[in-house]
């Protein structure tokens, strides 16, 4: 898309400027004026927030906004390595990367964004990227804002030279919640998951809804959608998904929450 001959609703609806270290930076905005921010550093979302101008996601004070650093905060992309299970650096290095606005991505079925705001972006394998992990690749992601505030990451990834390669893949998602201790999250109950505090040993949840009362870091397998309550802030965030078989949940006094 030229977003520079967009209609008029898009134009208004989409916007590209750059902070103060020269990286571009998208606004999506709805025509409720619920927004999204979403940097080129990483092609992460950093900032979500509602009608109300209420903030959504979590960005850590002590975040780096200035490449190659990652930005503890906002949904970062990890990719080709979630976690440390591999050899590359923790979470891979796509939210490390300079991410570029794709002008004209393949089509998209049956996903249907027009009148929504949404911009698309492309990451490439550079050759940096393949003496580290030598597998030629295109990543692309699309982000998207409905009317009704709601939004939607969409990843496609490209096999280039058709030589088979596996790889993990997640949206490591900060949201922004109250005390820890008013929050509980509902759709893992029965499943099994592997638990990082313990060597990633293979457990089943036993209770009812997941609460907090000391550090979690757990990767529940084979999860439908989830819900995240936060009952001092009346609160819920719904995570749909598709495609991507588990759910990570984890509590961190100094980065998370």
């Amino acid at each position: 898309m030229d977003y520079s001959k967009a209609d008029r609703d898009q134009k208004a609806a989409v916007e590209v400027s750059k902070d103060k270290n020269g990286t571009s930076q998208v606004l999506l905005r709805s025509p409720r004026g619920a927004s999204a921010q979403v940097s080129l550093h990483g092609g992460q979302v950093l900032s979500w927030k509602t009608e109300s101008g209420e903030e959504l996601l979590f960005t850590s004070s002590k975040a780096i906004f200035k490449p190659p650093k990652a930005v503890r905060g906002g949904i970062p992309i990890c990719f080709p390595q979630f976690g440390n299970r591999g050899s590359l650096e923790q979470h891979g290095f796509a939210r490390n990367r300079m991410w570029i606005i794709d002008e004209n991505p393949p089509p998209l079925y049956p996903v249907d964004s027009n009148g929504k705001p949404h911009i698309d972006l492309l990451l490439k394998s550079s050759e940096d990227d393949l003496k580290i992990w030598p597998h030629n690749f295109e990543f692309r992601l699309r982000v998207a804002l409905a009317v009704d505030g709601h939004l939607t990451l969409i990843s496609r990834i490209r096999n280039v030279n058709c030589k088979p390669f596996s790889f993990s893949f997640a949206y490591h998602t900060y949201f922004s919640v109250s005390d820890i201790s008013e929050v509980r999250v509902e759709g893992v109950e029965t499943l099994d998951y592997l638990d990082n505090l313990c060597n990633r040993e293979r457990f089943t949840e036993q209770g009812g809804a997941l609460t907090f009362e000391s550090e979690v870091d757990r990767v529940y397998l084979s999860s439908s959608d989830v819900a995240v309550f936060d009952h001092e802030k009346k609160r819920t965030f719904v995570i749909r998904k598709d495609g991507l078989p588990d759910v990570g949940k984890s509590y961190s006094l100094e980065f998370l929450f």
